[in-house]
Parts: structure tokens; C-alpha cells; sequence
């Protein structure tokens, strides 16, 4: 028997894998050329899910089990074998997509800026010490005192996977090696994507830098580091051709792994920050991405993900039944522009291109159906469009289909280009893949689309807290003394990039939000030789020498900034609380965060649970409210310790006298006293104590100390 020549089974494999499975089709199916085929043939990395007893199908394949729980997999499988996997009864699904972008402001330049980190007001108690902060990203500056203890005395990198790498003799791994002795890390210096990309520099900074004697501290900034460079669309110049189908999402599920096992190996909890997505999709992409994601998050293992930075840009449309039409202009600067709709009813799509006589294509959603693989390929006034209907991956009730538009130039621009959704009787929904929906005077009817249902995977993933962005200031003053500005609200509010939900199976979604506009952190130092003409640079802050290098910290923006705070904040709580779950955590969000706007309601697609309040969170997981009637309210007072003293600094001396009082942790107050009137700094002789965390209250705030013997 062959397999030659076989169609994949477009119920078990997902879209993209259908696509290369056509590409490089299968070989003949003996044992003995099938695993001489395979190693020749490209792999592909996937989540695939077996019959309980189907392990076999794998080994028969030529495959290889890289990570399992239960009967799903992460394999790592010959391409040329997808469609004779396909028609294996012992396989349910076969899953992968390609690879994530960054979500900075903008895509296109590494850095942009908008508000000015300046440091959290950490209680002093708390600082992710017996915690491991993970990041998978791209762009690390390895090198960068933000990465040691504030003293340098302590390099807070244990673990980096670095999955671009070439230096891959004798490593165990699927793809690139990883570097686990300090010795190692600085001699490689950067991920192998390091002289080109600067966003994991900028990520890790925020959650775990220790601010090297500045105020640009990250959330967690004693907490060990163990790190991941995966591949995102920036990096397929680092990728050869026939490795391109290994970075996946699975690929990136085995990073998560990586740090997750790294945690486990040292008994301690684990917080990753992801500061990468895709969009969403009906396909069913994310389906065995998001099983693996719930097997690897529990108990002291967390993960948090960014929401996206689509939230100022139509996204999304809706025709209701009852209504006649709706519709919008397509734009893309592209060759190609893609969008899709959803609906249990039958109704009409109209493309008109704006031309010299109009030119009108009217397609019913019938005819898709009944075309030969549910698809029609048309060519039309000089455009490409291509129409695939399927079922949605949620609701085998709803029909799906992606409207693929292409020509030579671009989309809609000369002529003018609109899609129309028409049918009285029915109600559709559209997402736009990449793109624009816009207006124009052509038609001023058609206006739709609003700017929500945006979230990007994984961050949409139940098990993942997803974080969007907030607005504080709208410039930084740059090294130069240049005012930079970047307007996007200040107040707290959201920012207008911030994607927002719900899901596409109708989840509220982002989880929570945080400061993600204007975000001062650390800057790749290998950037800045490299390219010493960018004009990223004029966003540095300030440049500083170390070890005979130069570095800098620099301001950008996106919810990839706001992702890590919370990230790092997490890993405060799990100082106090190992075991937090991701139930836990969202608990935590929903009794504690900040209502930034009163007038709605909570949670809601827009803000989540609200603005993460860091201490009342904290509070919250040492139940100390139950014990000790304290102000939740963070102190404005700087604290520091000496032997058998506390000093403490008011923001500006206060009229009258301020009472301070300190408690154990069982509510036991063991100091009261009063902070004098018109006295700005204050020295407090302790009693004797055992060592251990406080809690402190002065005036109508509050914060955590730690006595030491």
C-alpha cells in the first residue's frame, strides 16, 4: 500500500499544517522507506493527541515524543507523514501554527516610548527572593547589570534556552542549547538574535531588574531569572529554510516547560511573563495549546501574557439579524489582506472594487458550502479572493470563512475596496486578520467596526492571566534633555493600543491591567553598537558604563511592558505563598485590583478585574487584614533600616502628628508612637525583635518591612 498522493484529513489537521502537508506530500508507507524518508524530510513541531493506547503511531511515523501528558503530545514529526497521520485512526488531532510577534507599541521599530517607569514602591519585606521570574522572548542583552543583585555582587541568571542558537553539539534539545553556569552566559554575551532585537532586554528588566542603583527597579528585583529566546516573525532571517517548521507554538510550549522543570528541579515557584501573541482563530489552533498550557500551570506555576497591542484599531464587526447590511472598507499596505466572518445563518457577502465602472462580486455563504473543500477561488477585478468555509472549532453550529484578498500591490488603496455583509435574517460577525477596516466617502454607509474582541493567544488562554496596558504620562525627557512625546492618556486610564475582549468563544478577557505606556527599563547594549545610527536610541534615558561596556535605559510602550509588572508582582506573592494557583492569583485580582473607571462594571472586557494594586495583593495573600486593622494603602514614606532603628522620610512634613504603629504578623502591635509635626525625616528606636516581616502603618498608609537578627 501508498500513502503517495493522499489528501490530509482536514478534520484532523489544522489549517497551516494542511497547507505544508500539500506541499510535501507523503512517501510509500513500508517500515523501512518510511524511516529512511523520514529523517530527509523536514520536521515540524506539533501538539498531537493519541487514542489512549496510540503511542505507537508515533514511533511508526518516524516521530519523536519531545513532552507528554497523558495522551497529548509535543512531537516532533516528518512532514512528508502529516497526511498518512492524518488517516491513523490512533490519531485525534494534529495541531501547530507558526510563531508569535513582539507586542511593543510598534512592530516595526524595537523601541518606542511613552511613560516613565520609575519603580513600583515595593514593600520593603517582599522582593521575589526564593522565586524564579521567567520570560520567553527575544533580544537579550545577557550582560546588563540590571540582571545582577543591586550590588553586583550576585548574577540572578541561572537557565537560558536560547532556541536560535547554532551551537547545537551534543544538545539534547529540539532546537538550540541552552547555557546553565554564569561563566557561559556572559561569554555568549546575547541571544543569538541580540545585535538586531532588544525586547527581552526591556521585558526582563521590568519584572526582575534590580535598577542598579537607579529607581528603574523592576517588580521582583531579587528573584532568580531563567530565561528563554524563542523565534517570532522578527527572527526568520536566523532560521534556515528547512528548520522554519520547528518554531511553533509547540516549540514555545516547550520553553514554558523548560523554565516550569528549571523551577522544579530547585524547588521553588515559578511566575513566566509572555510578552508575544497571535491572533486568535475558529480553526482550533490554540485548542491542544491551550490543554498543554492548563497540564503546565497549577500550583506555584503561573503564567501571564500579554493582551494584546490592537485596541485602536477596528477589529471587529458585527451585522445583527434584523439589519440589512453592514459593512466596511478593507486597506492593507500589503500583497495580501484576510478576514473572518462567523454565523449560523445563511447570508450574502458583497466586495465592491471602486473602480471606472464599479465592479460588484456577490458570493452567498451557501455556495461556499457546496463548493468542492467548502473553498471558492476567484479571480476578480484584478484581485485574488479566496473564500474557505469550515466549522467553527466551538460551535460545529457556526460556520466559518476566511475571505483571503490578494493582488500584486496593495489592498484597497486604488481602487477603493468594501466588503458588504447582507441578509435581513441574519447574524454575522467579522474579524479582521491583518489589515484595516476604514471609511471612506465612496460609501459613508459603510462605517462599521469598533475596536474590541481583539486578545491576542495565549493570552486568551483560560489558565493565562492576560494583562493590558494603563497611561500615566504622555513624555520622557531623553539623555539629551529632549523632550519625547507619545500621548496616550495619562490618569490610569487605558491606553487606546490595549486590545481588548471579549475571547472568540465569548470570555471577559484582559485579566487585569497595568502601567504599559512610557515604561523606562534596561536597553541591549549590543543593539546600540550595532546600530549606532537608529533612531531608537533617542528614547534612552540615560547611558552608564560597566565592565567596558556602555548601557542605557530607555522608555517603551505596549502591553508587553504592562506583562511583566504584573509577572514580577506575582512573584512577590509567591514569595509569601508558593502555592498560589492561577485561581488563586485571579482571586486575588478580583477582591483587590483598582477600579480605574466607576462607571463600569467589574470585570469587564476593558480593564478586567482593574489595575493591579500590588500591596493590597499582597496583603490578601498573608490574610493580614484579618488580623490587623491596616490601611491597604500603600505608605508614600521612603523606609530604611538600620540596626535597631527605622528611618523614615515623608514625601513633605506634615502639620500635625502622624501615628505610627508596628504589628507581628499574628496582630500583636509591639511599637505606637507618633511621628512629630513639621519634621520630614524620622529616626525610630526599635525594641528588641525576632527577626521576620511587619507590618508597619504611618498615617493612612501602610507597607511590609523585614527585621533582621
Amino acid at each position: 500500500m501508498s500513502a503517495w498522493g493522499q489528501s490530509p484529513d482536514r478534520a484532523k489537521l489544522s489549517p497551516w499544517l494542511r497547507q505544508i502537508a500539500r506541499v510535501q506530500n507523503s512517501v510509500p508507507s513500508q517500515e523501512g522507506p518510511v524511516r529512511q524518508k523520514a529523517q530527509q524530510s523536514p520536521l515540524v513541531h506539533a501538539f498531537v493527541r493519541l487514542t489512549p493506547d496510540g503511542n505507537k503511531a508515533l514511533s511508526e511515523n518516524g516521530c519523536q515524543s519531545l513532552a507528554s501528558y497523558g495522551n497529548l503530545h509535543i512531537a516532533s514529526i516528518p512532514i512528508n507523514r502529516l497526511s498518512a497521520m492524518s488517516h491513523d485512526p490512533r490519531v485525534l488531532r494534529i495541531e501547530a501554527s507558526p510563531s508569535n510577534h513582539v507586542l511593543t507599541d510598534s512592530m516595526a521599530i524595537h523601541l518606542h516610548a511613552t511613560d516613565v517607569y520609575t519603580g513600583q514602591g515595593l514593600p520593603q519585606a517582599y522582593t521575589g527572593k526564593g522565586v524564579v521570574m521567567g520570560l520567553m522572548d527575544v533580544g537579550f542583552d545577557l550582560t546588563h547589570p540590571n540582571f545582577y543583585s543591586r550590588d553586583t555582587s550576585d548574577y540572578r541568571i541561572r537557565r537560558f534556552w536560547d532556541q536560535l542558537s547554532q551551537d547545537t553539539i551534543g544538545s539534547p534539545f529540539p532546537v538550540g542549547r541552552d547555557f546553565t553556569t554564569k561563566e557561559e552566559l556572559l561569554a555568549l554575551g546575547h541571544s543569538r538574535d541580540g545585535l538586531d532585537l532588544t525586547h527581552g532586554t526591556h521585558t526582563l528588566g521590568i519584572a526582575a531588574g534590580s535598577g542598579y542603583g537607579t529607581q528603574y527597579r523592576g517588580m521582583a528585583p531579587e528573584a532568580d531569572i531563567c530565561l528563554v529566546a524563542n523565534a517570532v516573525t522578527d527572527d526568520l532571517p536566523y532560521i534556515d529554510s528547512t528548520d522554519v517548521y520547528k518554531y511553533t507554538f509547540a516549540t514555545d510550549a516547550l520553553g514554558f516547560k523548560y523554565i516550569f522543570d528549571y523551577a522544579d528541579a530547585v524547588d521553588k515557584p515559578c511566575v513566566i511573563s509572555f510578552s508575544e501573541g497571535s491572533m486568535q482563530d475558529f480553526y482550533g489552533y490554540d485548542q491542544l495549546y491551550y490543554e498543554m498550557l492548563d497540564s503546565l500551570t497549577g500550583p506555584g506555576h503561573i503564567m501571564v501574557a500579554a493582551a494584546g497591542n490592537e485596541g485602536n484599531n477596528r477589529s471587529y464587526l458585527r451585522k445583527e439579524r434584523g439589519l440589512p447590511s453592514a459593512g466596511a472598507f478593507l486597506r492593507c499596505a500589503d500583497t495580501t489582506m484576510m478576514v473572518v466572518l462567523k454565523s449560523s445563518d445563511l447570508f450574502n457577502m458583497r466586495l465592491v472594487a471602486y473602480d471606472n465602472p464599479y465592479d460588484t462580486l456577490l458570493i452567498a455563504s451557501h455556495q461556499v458550502v457546496a463548493a468542492p473543500d467548502s473553498t471558492l477561488d476567484i479571480d476578480w477585478a484584478g484581485y485574488h479572493v479566496l473564500v474557505e468555509g469550515y466549522n467553527s472549532c466551538y460551535d460545529e453550529a457556526d460556520m466559518c470563512y476566511d475571505i483571503t484578498v490578494s493582488n500584486p500591490l496593495t489592498i484597497g488603496y486604488k481602487p477603493r475596496l468594501s466588503l458588504e455583509l447582507t441578509g435581513t435574517g441574519a447574524d454575522v460577525e467579522l474579524w479582521k486578520v491583518n489589515g484595516q477596516l476604514t471609511t471612506y466617502a465612496e460609501n459613508l454607509l459603510l462605517n462599521g467596526g469598533e475596536s474590541t474582541h481583539n486578545i491576542h493567544s495565549p493570552s486568551s488562554a483560560p489558565c493565562v492571566i492576560s494583562v493590558g496596558a494603563t497611561t500615566y504620562r504622555d513624555h520622557i525627557i531623553n539623555a539629551q534633555g529632549e523632550k519625547m512625546s507619545y500621548w496616550g492618556g495619562t490618569g490610569g486610564v487605558l491606553t487606546d493600543f490595549s486590545s481588548k475582549g471579549p475571547t472568540m468563544d465569548n470570555r471577559i478577557k484582559p485579566d487585569c491591567v497595568a502601567p504599559g505606556n512610557n515604561i523606562i527599563s534596561s536597553y541591549s547594549s549590543f543593539f546600540m553598537e550595532s546600530h549606532p545610527e537608529s533612531s531608537d536610541l533617542n528614547w534612552n534615558i540615560a547611558t552608564f558604563p560597566f565592565n567596558n561596556r556602555t548601557y542605557a535605559w530607555t522608555a517603551n510602550s505596549g502591553t508587553s511592558s504592562s506583562s511583566p509588572a504584573v509577572g514580577g508582582a506575582i512573584a512577590l506573592w509567591l514569595q509569601a505563598c508558593p502555592t498560589l494557583s492561577p485561581e488563586d492569583v485571579r482571586g486575588i485580582l478580583e477582591r483587590t485590583c483598582r477600579h480605574n473607571d466607576p462607571d463600569l462594571d467589574y470585570p469587564n472586557n476593558y480593564y478586567g478585574y482593574g489595575q493591579l494594586d500590588v500591596y493590597a495583593g499582597l496583603l490578601e495573600v498573608l490574610q493580614i487584614a484579618e488580623h490587623i486593622d491596616i490601611p491597604r494603602q500603600h505608605t508614600s514614606a521612603s523606609i530604611s533600616l538600620r540596626p535597631g532603628q527605622l528611618i523614615i522620610t515623608l514625601p513633605e512634613a506634615s502639620d500635625s502628628h502622624v501615628p505610627l504603629r508596628l504589628y507581628d504578623l499574628t496582630g500583636r502591635p509591639v511599637l505606637s508612637t507618633t511621628l512629630p509635626a513639621s519634621i520630614q525625616e524620622h529616626t525610630i528606636v526599635l525594641p528588641s525583635l525576632p527577626a521576620g516581616v511587619y507590618a508597619l502603618t504611618i498615617g493612612n498608609g501602610s507597607t511590609l518591612i523585614r527585621i533582621s537578627q
